[in-house]
């Protein structure tokens, strides 16, 4: 009989020390990333659903999205709590001085960034910002499909992408573009009008810059990339390489 008890109290303690143990795995807070869509300029219908599509990746993904429009939470005790901050189609003069400076050392501190479509087209005065995001908006015309070239397929963010991924989107050409950027898939100009960068012309691209890194897609004008599955997990993978995250 007293080892019957003994065995039921190893039992009911192994029981608790495990529910204790399941508890906290559950109670440790996940990554968290801000998705920032503040716009001063032209505004994309697409926002909300962006904001929304990625915030469910976060939920698949176990990172928690949070998202804003008020600049204010960009100071330097807010920023540290996110592993990475996505521009998504921002536009114009989005930040103050003081909210620039965060920004910057948020990055210095080995912060992340990614940059969907319209953060090209943001912040025009800020030459740091033009070096982070990598170029900056030229002109775009009607929306059609084009055929973009994925001339690498190593990054994690375009190694499941066929070498020609057509789509059919808003496509941007872009100037001021930056030297240190690793160029991963290009715009054919000749699958569709309008394109003004020629045969260089960069659409997707990555870098480390100023101790952090940074993520951009040219993609994301229509709402419905945000339910395209090749679209979003290219943008899931983006996030994921400036979390520095492998899984």
């Amino acid at each position: 009989m007293k080892h019957i008890c003994s065995l039921l109290i190893l039992l009911c303690v192994s029981a608790v020390v495990l529910t204790s143990a399941a508890q906290t795995r559950k109670a440790a807070p996940r990554d968290a990333i801000l998705v920032f869509s503040k716009t001063a300029g032209f505004r994309h219908k697409s926002i909300p659903v962006g904001k929304k599509a990625i915030m469910e990746l976060g939920t698949k993904n176990n990172f928690r999205a949070d998202t804003t429009e008020d600049a204010s939470v960009f100071t330097n005790d807010n920023l540290r709590k996110y592993k990475t901050i996505v521009f998504l189609s921002t536009t114009g003069d989005i930040l103050n001085p003081e909210q620039q400076a965060a920004f910057e050392q948020y990055i210095q501190k080995g912060g992340g960034f990614v940059g969907i479509h319209a953060a090209a087209d943001t912040e025009y005065e800020w030459p740091w910002y033009n070096k982070l995001v990598g170029a900056y908006f030229l002109h775009h015309p009607k929306q059609q499909n084009a055929i973009i070239h994925v001339w690498n397929q190593q990054h994690p963010t375009t190694s499941f992408l066929p070498e020609r991924w057509k789509r059919f989107d808003e496509w941007y050409s872009y100037k001021s573009i930056q030297p240190g950027i690793k160029v991963l898939a290009t715009l054919d100009e000749g699958t569709y009008e309008g394109g003004r960068n020629g045969r260089n012309h960069p659409f997707i691209w990555f870098h480390e810059y100023d101790g952090g890194r940074a993520f951009y897609t040219g993609g994301g004008h229509t709402d419905e990339s945000y339910a395209e599955p090749l679209f979003m997990k290219h943008v899931l993978e983006g996030i994921k390489w400036s979390m520095k995250r492998t899984k």
